[in-house]
């Protein structure tokens, strides 16, 4: 695995998800003072790794495909450091960002892994922690392997098409078992899968694609959110802790030019495309 360090600001405000070419807002007082819910996810493989934070560390011996939180982070801004076991966060970085900056009330996903060109990276992700339909489970996935465009398929259809590191696609579809497989874009090379994804009503499952394809460590990691039932059955919360209220990381961009279109297929699913910026 290469351990350049890579040392790059993230440029940090909230933002909200409003309409097609969402327009940036800045998180209110009132937002500041809130705490964030935000998972770790490792995917860079072949490399336990230490977690540090302002200095301190937060997870230590992190091995690759884990998953770990939600934390609970109050708003501000933070310093991250990602070394070997043991290194120095002084010196022996493999990864560090210097002022993310976490808004109040958010669910975020803090992704370590690949970029497309197999070099170790950190992605933010926004959580959409909104409500689902009585009888439905929110699917999300999220290419963030060192690997070319694919398609995600359901059933042997296609349903997420020509998905790159570091995006994401998903769709609010029917609670049930979903036989899904990744094939490479445009064609029927499978470099994923097949597998069993059990979608509860009333969840949130996010499928992580990591690893590298040149070096044959490609793998899914799953996360998955409970509590977003519709009323009266329950309440956004669980597993990935409060709901955004409409409040996304300034991480992120909300590419809703594709929120809530319409596809075809199998499920009928509704669907959405969201782009996540470093």
């Amino acid at each position: 695995m290469r351990t350049s360090q890579i040392r790059r600001p993230l440029a940090v405000t909230a933002i909200a998800a409003v309409t097609a070419g969402a327009g940036l807002a800045l998180a209110s007082p009132a937002q500041a003072q809130e705490t964030s819910q935000v998972s770790v996810v490792h995917g860079i493989p072949g490399q336990d790794v230490d977690v540090y934070v302002d200095g301190d560390a937060l997870l230590e011996g992190f091995a690759p495909g884990e998953i770990a939180g939600p934390l609970d982070l109050p708003a501000g801004a933070y310093d991250i450091v990602i070394t070997a076991p043991g290194g120095d966060p002084d010196s022996e970085a493999i990864l560090e960002v210097d002022g993310a900056e976490v808004p109040g009330g958010a669910n975020l996903s803090l992704v370590a892994h690949l970029s497309e060109d197999g070099e170790p990276t950190l992605t933010p992700f926004a959580n959409d922690v909104s409500e689902v339909a009585a009888g439905d489970a929110r699917l999300t996935v999220r290419h963030t392997a060192a690997a070319p465009a694919v398609d995600v398929r359901a059933g042997g259809e296609p349903v997420f098409t020509d998905l790159t590191n570091p995006n994401e696609d998903g769709a609010d579809l029917p609670a049930g078992t979903v036989d899904a497989d990744v094939v490479l874009a445009g064609t029927e090379d499978v470099v994923l899968g097949p597998a069993d994804l059990d979608l509860a009503e009333g969840t949130a499952t996010i499928v992580y694609a990591i690893g590298s394809a040149e070096d044959d460590t490609l793998d899914l990691v799953v996360q998955t959110i409970d509590g977003l039932h519709s009323p009266p059955s329950g309440v956004p919360s669980g597993t990935g802790g409060q709901a955004a209220t409409g409040v996304a990381a300034g991480w992120f961009a909300a590419a809703a030019a594709g929120l809530m279109l319409v596809i075809g297929g199998a499920f009928g699913l509704r669907h959405y495309r969201r782009t996540a910026l470093r």
